[in-house]
């Protein structure tokens, strides 16, 4: 299939730049993917929408503030602060794991023309005063070259990275939320660009966090997941950290060409067990987000290629571990719509000819997606990250 296969007319306006002023009060469009048809609803009907014995599988990511600023060593003085934090905007996407135990990350640079190999990059405080001469919060070695503006970052050792981090660092907001470009994100989005759910990464063993949230849990509040669980619907998390494929946008004509880069995931043994048992009583698995989708879809071919397709006979049994994936999924006939675990699906809207827009088209079928689509922009949803969502049965 051709990646424009996945066009969609959308006005800007219906681009959702804040969230709604309340978590949770977002609406939530139904899809049924045997019949095509489709449904108005509010996200609050969730619980009421889901049965008892339903598995909701969520990704607790943390999204690390990975958006910085720097200058290149040497260049700054207290007349030349080119803004609030510095010229060179660095986006952490990956953190790479070293058996010389040293604190590597692959990350996107802009403007990448300046940066090059053996160069160091400088990293501080938007709060602290632009002087002749201040001490850097982090300090960085560029160590290679990749496309768009990719780039190997080796950061100095420091004590407590990812609380530094959090103290200098701004929201990945995507591109379409416009900020003003003094002031990369808010206190709002410090909030709101962050699930209920989502696990607090670990400094001292470095641990990545995501460079994007996973949108679809955004709609979770405490009071919505507590009602779920008096419904009787069974709660579990996966950790997958969101990395450079989701801002990289697709670059090819035919989507049998497209390349996911790989991604991190967690899976624990009180997830791992859930998600066997749930299969084996032949409940609904049900995914939150594109995020959780992908592991799932990804543990469940990984067992496959291992113990041979599953059946009564060969019933699905993993284990806890840690790994990656970089499964790309999109609808027939050059792409793999055969979903073995996840019945259902929760997830945003997404931009046209993404990725992820090709997901939920394997998932439902690209025509029914589309058209449920078009009654969005009809309806004026709210669309991306902070936008409306949709439940896929």
């Amino acid at each position: 299939m051709l990646v424009s296969d996945f066009a969609y007319d959308l006005p800007e306006e219906l681009i959702a730049q804040h969230p709604p002023a309340e978590r949770g009060a977002s609406r939530m469009l139904t899809l049924d993917r045997r019949t095509g048809s489709f449904a108005d609803h509010l996200f609050t009907e969730l619980p009421h929408l889901l049965q008892p014995g339903d598995l909701l599988v969520l990704n607790n990511s943390r999204v690390l503030p990975a958006r910085l600023y720097a200058t290149r060593a040497g260049l700054h003085t207290q007349h030349d602060s080119p803004g609030p934090t510095g010229q060179i905007e660095v986006l952490l996407t990956e953190h790479l794991t070293s058996s010389e135990g040293h604190n590597d990350w692959l990350a996107l640079v802009r403007p990448a023309k300046k940066i090059h190999p053996g160069e160091t990059l400088e990293f501080r405080s938007p709060s602290e005063p632009w002087t002749l001469d201040p001490e850097p919060d982090l300090t960085a070695t560029v160590l290679s070259m990749g496309e768009f503006g990719e780039r190997t970052l080796r950061f100095a050792p420091t004590s407590d990275f990812i609380a530094i981090v959090e103290r200098i660092g701004h929201m990945p907001l995507p591109p379409y939320i416009h900020r003003n470009k003094h002031q990369p994100d808010t206190r709002e989005d410090r909030e709101r660009y962050q699930t209920v759910y989502s696990q607090q990464a670990s400094s001292a063993s470095q641990q990545a966090g995501s460079a994007a949230a996973p949108t679809a849990g955004l709609h979770f509040t405490s009071a919505i997941l507590s009602q779920l669980e008096a419904r009787g619907v069974e709660l579990a998390t996966i950790t997958l950290h969101v990395g450079l494929g989701t801002f990289q946008p697709v670059r090819v004509a035919d989507t049998r060409d497209i390349r996911l880069h790989s991604e991190p995931y967690t899976l624990s043994a009180s997830t791992a067990q859930a998600i066997n048992n749930a299969h084996r009583d032949n409940r609904r698995i049900i995914a939150v987000g594109t995020t959780t989708t992908r592991t799932l879809e990804h543990l469940a071919r990984a067992f496959e290629s291992i113990h041979g397709p599953l059946s009564p006979t060969n019933p699905l049994a993993l284990a806890p571990h840690s790994g990656s994936t970089s499964l790309f999924l999109s609808p027939p006939p050059d792409g793999d719509a055969d979903f073995k675990l996840v019945r259902d699906l929760l997830t945003n809207f997404h931009l046209p000819e993404s990725t992820l827009l090709m997901l939920v088209s394997a998932f439902a079928g690209r025509e029914a997606v589309l058209r449920a689509y078009a009654h969005a922009v009809a309806e004026r949803y709210r669309f991306f990250s902070y936008g409306d969502c949709m439940l896929i049965r």
